[in-house]
Parts: C-alpha cells; sequence; structure tokens
C-alpha cells in the first residue's frame, strides 16, 4: 500500500521513512532508549531525536555509530543521528481508548448526588461547569477504586 501511495503521490514517498521510524520507534531502539527519547524529524537522512535528560543525551551520543549502524539496517533512509535535549510530546491514546474512557457512565447515586450540588448553584453556567468537573472528579475516583 506504501508502494501505491508513493507512486501516485510523490510528496509522501519522502516522509514514509519517518513514519515508519515513528511507528516502529520502540522495536527499532528497544525499550529503554525508547522510554527516554522520541523521534522528531528525518531530514536528508539526518534522524533528530529528542531526549528527555542530559545522562541520556550522553548515553546515546557515546552509542551514536551503534545505533545509527541498527536503524539504518532498518530504515535504510535512516544516514545519522542527532540527538537533543528537550521535552518528550505525551503519545496521544488510541482512539478506541478514548472512546472507552469516555463511556464509562456513572450509577444514578453519583448523578443525584452531582445534580444536587450544582442545583446549588444559582449561575447557570456556572452550574453546568460545577457539574462537569464533579461528573470528572467522580469517573476518576471510580477509576482509582474509590467510592463515596
Amino acid at each position: 500500500m506504501a508502494d501505491v501511495l508513493a507512486a501516485a503521490v510523490p510528496q509522501i514517498a519522502e516522509r514514509l521513512p519517518e513514519y515508519r521510524v515513528r511507528r516502529a520507534w520502540r522495536a527499532l531502539v528497544g525499550p529503554d532508549v525508547s522510554r527516554r527519547t522520541q523521534p522528531q524529524s528525518l531530514t536528508n537522512g539526518c534522524l533528530h531525536i529528542i531526549v528527555d535528560n542530559s545522562p541520556w543525551l550522553s548515553e546515546l551520543t557515546l552509542r551514536n555509530t551503534e545505533l545509527t549502524a541498527q536503524l539504518h539496517a532498518q530504515v535504510d533512509a535512516v544516514r545519522s543521528l542527532r540527538f537533543t535535549l528537550g521535552t518528550l510530546e505525551a503519545e496521544p491514546s488510541p482512539p478506541a481508548e478514548r472512546r472507552e474512557r469516555r463511556a464509562k457512565t456513572l450509577g444514578d447515586d453519583d448523578r443525584r448526588d452531582i445534580e444536587a450540588a450544582a442545583s446549588a448553584i444559582s449561575d447557570p453556567a456556572l452550574a453546568d461547569a460545577a457539574r462537569r468537573l464533579l461528573t470528572k472528579a467522580r469517573r476518576a475516583d471510580h477509576a482509582r477504586g474509590v467510592t463515596r
């Protein structure tokens, strides 16, 4: 499928290696390195990698040759590595997981408690905000196993 897309839209061909690296990052570098790093971009064969702390930056810089060979063996487009200290972006949870989390509903008792608390607030906008906040707090309590 990737080859068909690359033939149809040439601009995609240059982005596919970066996409492959991002998708398979943990498998390519292992769990220890992947926990502390994140591929940022692949430009002219140089893979730019964000590292979350100085000791790991030093370690990976020392292992640059080894890691470059390891990555190049899996993704031919990677010819060099550049490490930069930075903050890793949180990986978004898969859509199914987000829907499942959102789908958890509260029981009738929880809804009555929330409505009773919100109904004491005269400002409708503030009451709605309170309902949302209380609902979120209740769901978080249930997820942690806390009961009221």
